[in-house]
C-alpha cells in the first residue's frame, strides 16, 4: 500500500537540525507517519513542532509503536519488534495513499537506526528514499567544539552493550557510545580518560557534561536519571578519549 516511502533525518529535537532538502520533503510529502509512544507524549509534540516549522501540510497518520517482548533472547526480539512495527505503517492506511508516505527519523537513517531495515520488511517493497540528517555525533561534537577524532587518530562508534560486553575496543583512542541505557562507562578503567556526555542535544533542554570519567561519572548518573524521571524520556550520548 505504500508505493514510495522518504525517511527524512530530523536531527535530535530542535526544527533547525532539519536540512533545506528534509524540509522540502516535508513539504512535498502526501502523509506523515507518526508514532505514538506510552508515556513518551513529548516526541510526538516534537515531531508536529518540525512539521509546523517546515511548512507541511501532509495528511498526518498516526500509529501506536509497539514494545519490544523482553522475554525473547534479544536477536529475537529486535526481529519481532521490527515485523511489529513494518505491519503497523502498513495498517495505519485504510486506502493506499495518494503520495510519498514519510517518516520523521531522529537522528540519520543511517546510523544505529533499522528504519531502512523495517522498510524491507514491507510487501510489496515501496521506493525508498533516503534524505540525511544531523546525527547525535555531529550534535554532541558541536555543542563541547570538539573534534571527532585526534589528530590521524581513528573513531569507533559503538553501543553500550558492547561496551560492556567486550570492552575498551582494541586499537581505538576516541569511541562514540551510543543506546546507552547503563551508562556503561563506569565498566571501563577511568584511568586517563575523559567523557562528553549529551543529552536532548540541540533542543532547549540540552545538558552537557564533561571531563575525567574518575570525576563526573556519578554527575552524569544523577542528571540523566533526574532528567528521565523529569521528562518520561531521555535520547544521551558520549564520546571518550583516552589521553596520549
Amino acid at each position: 500500500m505504500i508505493r514510495d516511502l522518504w525517511l527524512i533525518g530530523i536531527g535530535t529535537g530542535s526544527p533547525r537540525h532539519v536540512t533545506l532538502e528534509g524540509a522540502q520533503a516535508l513539504r512535498d510529502a502526501a502523509a506523515i507517519l507518526l508514532p505514538l509512544k506510552a508515556g513518551k507524549d513529548d516526541l510526538a509534540h516534537l515531531r508536529r513542532r518540525i512539521l509546523d516549522a517546515s511548512g507541511s501540510t501532509a495528511r498526518i497518520v498516526p500509529f501506536d509503536y509497539p514494545v519490544r517482548d523482553e522475554s525473547l533472547p534479544y536477536q529475537d526480539r529486535v526481529a519481532a519488534w521490527h515485523d511489529e512495527i513494518a505491519r503497523r505503517w502498513q495498517a495505519a492506511f485504510d486506502a493506499p495513499p495518494d503520495g510519498p508516505v514519510a517518516l520523521l527519523v531522529w537522528g540519520d537513517p543511517s546510523l544505529y537506526d533499522s528504519t531502512l531495515r523495517i522498510a524491507e520488511r514491507l510487501e510489496p517493497r515501496p521506493r525508498v528514499r533516503v534524505v540525511p540528517g544531523i546525527t547525535a555525533i555531529q550534535a554532541l561534537t558541536a555543542a563541547h567544539a570538539i573534534p571527532l577524532n585526534t589528530v590521524n587518530g581513528p573513531v569507533t562508534i559503538t553501543t553500550g552493550r558492547r561496551l560492556h560486553d567486550e570492552g575498551w575496543p582494541p586499537g581505538a583512542d576516541t569511541i562514540v557510545v551510543m543506546l546507552d541505557a547503563e551508562c556503561r562507562f563506569r565498566d571501563l578503567d577511568p584511568a586517563g580518560l575523559h567523557i562528553w556526555w549529551g543529552a536532548y542535544l540541540g533542543s532547549e533542554d540540552q545538558i552537557l557534561r564533561s571531563g575525567p570519567v574518575a570525576e563526573t561519572a556519578d554527575d552524569i548518573l544523577a542528571t540523566r536519571q533526574a532528567a528521565r524521571e523529569r521528562h518520561g524520556w531521555i535520547m544521551d550520548t558520549y564520546l571518550l578519549r583516552r589521553a596520549p
